[in-house]
């Protein structure tokens, strides 16, 4: 019996040393890091959806209506000024130049007889004039039949890559269809749209204006190595979006930008005395960004907070909280709305020096 009660004991100590060390783990797990918001001069890059298109780019089609009798460039290739591309059958058109070119000369000839005439009394004036009309008549005939003519042979109107050839030789090609496109690739224009508050920093608040230096984001998530420049912004807004387009151009001697290119234009955007917090003191519910504020008694409650940008690690706010409340860091999946919490203080200073050096 005694040795019974001695190890009921035991068990019963055992069972209290278990229960007393879990209450302090959970007690220990249950003090949370606290710190502030900061205010800092700092730049966050903004990124603007962008379309890539060619300095200049340009539909090639037929000025005259014939069989397509010769190619002379592929899909993809790259032309100069003036070089021939194509040459729709010139057989009727040369057959008008020769037969207007004959009826100048006719038309010469009457006109040397009639002044010879004229200069006698033979006839008068009028026929003289008449003659005249009749030589300027044949030669603005000539002229149009010689356009007609050279419209047959279309050339390179500026040095560029040729686009898809739609049409084989010979085909049958109409007055105005078209036959290639032609794009100058030695720059690129990126357009992209900034919302007006955007576009009215950028205007007028020098401080806070962004470079006219920008990157472009490509696809595959490479930036281009050239930087451009931001050189013209459109002359109206979007009623239906409240954008403004800007434009700017890149460099793009390698060739790698294409027309209809798609990317992501990035500007660089300095704020000044702008509150900052950890993205990881943060949390969201249904698109929206909140914090756990530390207020009287130590009670947490969760407040949204408005985010102007990020940088690595970082959000920037624009409304919400101030540099003078005290945000839960640490554990704010743990906590609930109206929770007592106990918790350790750092600096934030000290909190935005452990992020960067992780991050580096």
């Amino acid at each position: 019996m005694k040795r019974i009660a001695i190890l009921s004991g035991f068990i019963a100590l055992v069972c209290l040393t278990s229960c007393n060390s879990k209450k302090e783990e959970k007690e220990e797990a249950e003090k949370f890091t606290v710190t502030n918001p900061v205010r800092i001069d700092t730049s966050f890059t903004k990124e603007y959806v962008s379309q890539i298109r060619s300095f200049r780019n340009i539909e090639v089609r037929a000025l005259e209506k014939g069989f397509l009798q010769k190619i002379y460039v592929d899909e993809g290739q790259y032309v100069k000024e003036g070089q021939v591309l194509f040459q729709i059958l010139p057989t009727m058109y040369d057959a008008e130049y020769q037969k207007s070119k004959a009826e100048v000369r006719t038309a010469e000839i009457e006109l040397q007889n009639t002044k010879s005439l004229s200069d006698k009394n033979v006839v008068s004036k009028n026929e003289l004039a008449l003659a005249q009309t009749k030589l300027d008549q044949a030669r603005a005939e000539m002229a149009m039949a010689k356009f007609h003519l050279s419209a047959t042979v279309i050339k390179a109107p500026f040095s560029g890559t040729i686009d898809r050839l739609p049409k084989k030789l010979g085909s049958l090609i109409d007055e105005g269809e078209l036959l290639t496109s032609l794009s100058d690739n030695s720059q690129m224009f990126a357009y992209f749209n900034v919302s007006e508050p955007e576009y009215l920093d950028y205007e007028t608040n020098i401080k806070n204006r962004a470079d006219s230096k920008v990157s472009l984001l490509l696809a595959n998530g490479e930036r281009l190595k050239y930087k451009g420049n931001v050189e013209v912004i459109e002359s109206e807004f979007n009623s239906e979006t409240g954008n403004i387009a800007f434009r700017s151009r890149f460099p793009n001697p390698d060739k790698l930008l294409k027309h209809g290119e798609t990317g992501k234009v990035l500007m660089e955007v300095p704020l000044h005395n702008v509150i900052v917090i950890p993205q990881k003191a943060t949390y969201e519910i249904q698109d929206k960004k909140y914090v756990f504020v530390v207020g009287k008694n130590d009670v947490v409650s969760s407040r949204e907070i408005k985010i102007k940008g990020e940088i690595p690690d970082l959000y920037m706010i624009e409304g919400g909280i101030t540099e003078n409340d005290k945000i839960l860091l640490e554990g704010v999946q743990k906590v609930k709305e109206k929770d007592k919490i106990k918790y350790e203080f750092q600096s934030p200073q000290t909190v935005i020096n452990h992020l960067r050096v992780k991050a580096e």
